[in-house]
C-alpha cells in the first residue's frame, strides 16, 4: 500500500518563523478543531533561529498527524506556504498564520464552504472582523486592502488573513512570487475558479512579536500589485477542455 492510500483529506500548512512559544499551542487547537476529521498539520519553519525547530521535534515524536519540514534561510511566508503545499498529502489545503492570532476554530468553516462550493469554487478566504493589532497596522492594512481592492476588483475585503482554504491543485496552478499570500483571490479568479469568503473573528497573537514590519515591504509591495494587474490582463481567457484519449508522442 502505497503513502497516498493513506493520505488525509485536509493538509493545514503553518508557516513558521521564530514562534517557539506559540508552536504547541496553536497545533493543540488545530486537532481540535479537526477532531473526527482525517488530517494533518504541516509546519514550515522558515529559518528560525529560536527554539522553534526543537519544540515541533519534540511534539513529531508524541503527535503522528504533526510533520515538519525547514528553510536553512528564511525564504518568506509566501515560500514557506508554497513548500508546505507541496510536500503536503492532502487533497484540500487550509493555511494558517503560526502566530495564533487566526482561531482554528474556523477551520471546519472554511473547509466546509470550499467542498460544498464544488468544482468551480477554487478557494475560500477568511476575512478578518476585530482585529487587534495596533492602530497604525490596522491603518495599514485597510490602505493596502482598498487600493488592492481598486486596482484588481478581486471582490475580497481583506486578503491579508492567512486563514485560507484552497483545492491543491489549484494553488499549484498560480504562477509563485514572494508575497503570493496576499494576491491569492485575484490570482485564483484568473485561473476560472470562484473564490468564497468567510468572516473570522480576530485575536492577539499568543506571544511574541510580529516578524513583519511596513516600511521594509511597501515599495515591494506596489511593485507586487502592478505585476499581478499585468498577470491579470494578460489572461485572455480560460480554456475549458473536453475530449480524451492518450497524450502524443
Amino acid at each position: 500500500m502505497s503513502s497516498q492510500d493513506n493520505a488525509p483529506e485536509i493538509s493545514v500548512i503553518v508557516p513558521v518563523r521564530n514562534e517557539a512559544g506559540n508552536v504547541e499551542p496553536l497545533i493543540r487547537e488545530i486537532a481540535a478543531a479537526l477532531a473526527g476529521r482525517s488530517f494533518e498539520i504541516v509546519y514550515v519553519d522558515d529559518g528560525s533561529s529560536d527554539a522553534t525547530p526543537a519544540e515541533l521535534v519534540r511534539l513529531k515524536g508524541e503527535l503522528p498527524f504533526l510533520r515538519s519540514l525547514r528553510h536553512d534561510q528564511s525564504c518568506g511566508q509566501s515560500c514557506a506556504v508554497r513548500t508546505g503545499i507541496r510536500h503536503a498529502r492532502g487533497r484540500l489545503m487550509v493555511t494558517i498564520d503560526g502566530d495564533g492570532q487566526n482561531n482554528p476554530a474556523y477551520i471546519p468553516a472554511l473547509v466546509d464552504a470550499l467542498i460544498a462550493g464544488g468544482a468551480k469554487t477554487g478557494m475560500i478566504a477568511g476575512q478578518r472582523l476585530g482585529r487587534k493589532d495596533t492602530g497604525f497596522k490596522r491603518w495599514q492594512s485597510r490602505t493596502a486592502n482598498k487600493v488592492r481592492a481598486y486596482v484588481l476588483k478581486d471582490g475580497t475585503r481583506d486578503t491579508g488573513c492567512g486563514l485560507k482554504a484552497i483545492r491543491r491543485e489549484v494553488y499549484l496552478a498560480l504562477p509563485y512570487f514572494d508575497a503570493l499570500h496576499r494576491f491569492m483571490p485575484a490570482l485564483v479568479k484568473r485561473e476560472g475558479f470562484e473564490v468564497g469568503h468567510v468572516d473570522v473573528v480576530d485575536r492577539p497573537r499568543l506571544t511574541g512579536v510580529s516578524n513583519y514590519g511596513f516600511f521594509d515591504r511597501l515599495w515591494v509591495g506596489i511593485l507586487d500589485l502592478v505585476g499581478v494587474w499585468w498577470l491579470i490582463r494578460r489572461r485572455r481567457r480560460v480554456p475549458v477542455v473536453s475530449g480524451g484519449g492518450q497524450d502524443a508522442d
